[in-house]
């Protein structure tokens, strides 16, 4: 039987190593879910722009889950601006979380005395 003493043993290098690619890679996921999203949100205004031109009531059509639906300019443009803001609010999220798991690395970093190596 090992007694605890309560202290933690350091980590090892390897564990350290490992620990530091899991942030990297975690971080390169929420950049890249946050690129994908100001693209769409590009796309929706382009499109709310040019709804926003017509006339209320010309026929128009939206691909909702892979089906064509039929409705009015009208009709769509509130449901593009809805859209729109829910992106916007789900890259703040993102981001607020990039830069929370940006802190927890650094910190990380300047705990166990780690400098990361530039590829260029």
């Amino acid at each position: 039987m090992s007694s605890s003493s309560g202290k933690k043993a350091a980590p090892s290098e390897q564990e350290l190593r490992l620990r530091a690619n899991q942030y990297t890679s975690e971080l390169k996921v929420l950049a890249g879910k946050v690129g994908e999203l100001e693209l769409e949100l590009n796309e929706h205004k382009l499109v709310i722009e040019t709804v926003a031109k017509v006339d209320k009531s010309r026929k128009c059509f939206r691909l909702v889950n892979g089906v064509l639906i039929e409705r009015t300019a009208g009709e769509v443009l509130p449901a593009l601006r809805t859209n729109q803001d829910g992106i916007k609010t789900a890259i703040d999220q993102l981001t607020a979380q990039h830069k929370a798991k940006e802190k927890e690395f650094l910190d990380f970093q300047k705990e166990h005395h780690i400098r990361i190596a530039s590829s260029s």
